[in-house]
C-alpha cells in the first residue's frame, strides 16, 4: 500500500500506539508542506513516544514556517516529558530561532532533568546567540559531566574568544573525553592562545585527543 496524506491521517487517529508511531515514521516520506501539517497532529498526541518522534522532525520541517515552528517548539518546552522538552530544545537551536533564547535559559534553570539541561547547553552552540555565553560559562561547573562537555563544545561553536581562558584549565582534565572536547573547541576558536593549547594537546597520552589536536592545527 502506498503512503499518502490520507493513509497517514488514518493511522494517526488510530487507538493503536503502534499505528500512530508508524504514521509518524511515514510522515518523512510525504512532501514537506503536508508533512508539517501532519506532524502537528502527532505533536498533540497523548503518548509521549509519539510526541517525541514527531517533534524530532521539526528540525527539517520547521524552516517552512519559522514563526509557526517557534510557537510550537516554545509550547513543547513545557511538555510533561523530559525527552520531548529536550527534542524541542534541539530543534530550536537547529532552526536558529533566537527569539527562544530566554525560554531556553529559563528552562535550564528550572529543570531538574539532566537530559533537558544537556540538550539546552548543546543547542546553544548551534543557536549561535551571543547571549548564551554566560549560561555556557555557568554550565562548565555543572555536576553532570555530559552537561559540562556540552558546554565546552558549545563555547567553541559560539566563537567568543573569551572562552579560551575559560577552557584552558580543562586541557589537563583527567577525563580524556573532556580534553578531546577542548581540542575541538580550541580548533573552532582558532586564536593564537587556542593554538598554543592545541600544541600541548598534540602530545596527549590518548591517541584520539592527540589526533584531534593535530587536525585542528592543520
Amino acid at each position: 500500500m502506498s503512503i499518502s496524506a490520507e493513509s497517514v491521517k488514518e493511522l494517526l487517529s488510530s487507538e493503536n500506539l503502534g499505528d500512530r508511531l508508524r504514521a509518524v515514521n511515514q510522515i518523512r516520506e510525504l512532501e514537506p508542506k503536508t508533512a508539517l501539517e501532519l506532524v502537528q497532529v502527532a505533536i498533540g498526541d497523548k503518548n509521549s513516544r509519539v510526541r517525541y518522534s514527531a517533534v524530532s522532525q521539526m528540525d527539517t520541517l520547521g524552516d517552512q514556517d519559522l514563526d509557526l515552528s517557534l510557537q510550537i517548539l516554545r509550547e513543547l518546552l513545557n511538555d510533561p516529558e523530559a525527552d520531548v522538552q529536550a527534542a524541542a530544545a534541539d530543534c530550536l537551536g537547529a532552526l536558529k530561532l533566537h527569539a527562544a533564547f530566554e525560554d531556553l535559559e529559563q528552562l535550564y534553570r528550572r529543570s531538574p532533568e539532566w537530559l533537558v539541561q544537556f540538550s539546552i547547553i548543546a543547542t546553544l552552540g548551534a543557536l549561535g546567540d551571543p547571549r548564551g555565553f554566560d549560561l555556557l560559562k555557568e554550565a562548565l561547573s555543572a555536576e553532570n559531566a555530559l552537561v559540562q562537555t556540552a558546554a565546552i563544545s558549545s563555547l567553541g561553536e559560539l566563537g567568543n574568544l573569551e572562552a579560551v581562558t575559560l577552557l584552558t584549565p580543562y586541557a589537563t582534565n583527567s577525563d580524556w573525553q573532556i580534553r578531546y572536547r577542548v581540542a575541538q573547541a580550541m580548533g573552532n576558536l582558532g586564536s593564537a592562545e587556542a593554538k598554543a593549547i592545541l600544541e600541548t594537546l598534540v602530545n596527549d597520552e590518548v591517541e584520539a585527543v592527540a589526533k584531534e589536536a593535530k587536525r585542528a592545527l592543520e
